[in-house]
């Protein structure tokens, strides 16, 4: 029982992270319907960012909270300077998309410019300190990642649910000509919705450096965990991104520890499980069918 215990709070550390990152790609998405190919180079950026700040003698906290200001200006810049001149994703969604995987690869270029090829080190933001439950020895680090979770996803909610800047992103979403007649500023609500999902980067990036180490190629896998995760619980749903986030974790970490055939498969499980999703309900399972008259 302690042994399953402890990779299931491995599990759901690292379903965390994906889930963070599975929010920014929510955000990018509930504001223009499309996917971010760049929000994992984006978020390994700012992640430089951060560990800069940190070596410059900040506190780690202090560092995060300039590392994900510096992601918002970063992803607005982002917006006006590069997504935008291509012209309206809703009418253009292959080139915005092929865009942003450029975007991928200038990011990735940039940082190894200006920070070079080595790795560096970052620490955690929680401590390295446990806690003992139900007889198992949990790092501080894990729950910290699954109360920061908890408190982004409700502060989106919210923003989405409950504020006009939500609702603006959601109507800017659904139909950009219609709001603009409205009188919503769609290009403003188009670079907040950029600049948050690069901030959101910023504190993924921050929980995943101290597992693995602060090079180019940080973000690169739990990226793909991230899209696994929105896959599995639904593009446009926060929700959907926490729970796939978690369920990913779990079961990337816990069943390949149980059965054999998964061992030297350890990816299998997750995408098992989303093809299964995929096939019974194509949206996810907090998606929402999209309705259309014909």
């Amino acid at each position: 029982m302690e042994r399953f215990l402890n990779f299931l709070f491995i599990g759901l550390g690292n379903g965390a992270i994906y889930a963070m990152l599975g929010l920014g790609l929510v955000v990018i998405y509930r504001s223009t319907g499309l996917l971010n190919f760049a929000q994992g180079e984006m978020a390994m950026f700012t992640t430089f960012i951060v560990w800069s700040l940190s070596d410059a003698g900040l506190p780690l906290w202090l560092a995060l909270i300039g590392g994900m200001a510096a992601g918002f200006v970063i992803g607005a810049v982002v917006h006006q300077v590069i997504v935008r001149p291509v012209g309206d994703p809703h009418q253009k969604p292959l080139a915005v998309v092929i865009v942003t995987i450029g975007m991928f690869l200038g990011f990735n270029a940039l940082a190894k410019l200006i920070w070079g090829n080595e790795q560096q080190s970052l620490g955690n933001l929680f401590g390295r300190g446990e806690i003992d439950i139900l007889g198992t020895a949990v790092a501080w680090q894990k729950l910290g990642a699954l109360l920061i979770l908890a408190i982004e996803a409700i502060i989106f909610w919210v923003i989405f649910q409950r504020t006009k800047i939500g609702l603006a992103m959601r109507s800017v979403a659904s139909n950009p000509e219609s709001s603009a007649l409205c009188g919503v500023p769609v290009t403003r609500i188009l670079m907040i919705g950029w600049g948050l999902a690069a901030a959101l980067g910023a504190v993924g990036g921050t929980f995943t450096a101290p597992t693995s180490a602060v090079d180019a190629n940080l973000m690169q896998l739990p990226l793909i965990f991230a899209f696994a995760a929105i896959t599995l619980g639904g593009f446009d749903s926060f929700v959907g991104a926490v729970v796939g986030g978690l369920l990913i974790g779990i079961l990337t970490d816990v069943v390949p520890r149980y059965v054999d055939i998964f061992e030297k498969m350890p990816l299998a499980p997750a995408f098992l499980l989303i093809l299964v999703v995929l096939l019974v309900r194509p949206e996810g399972i907090f998606g929402q069918k999209k309705v259309t008259r014909v």
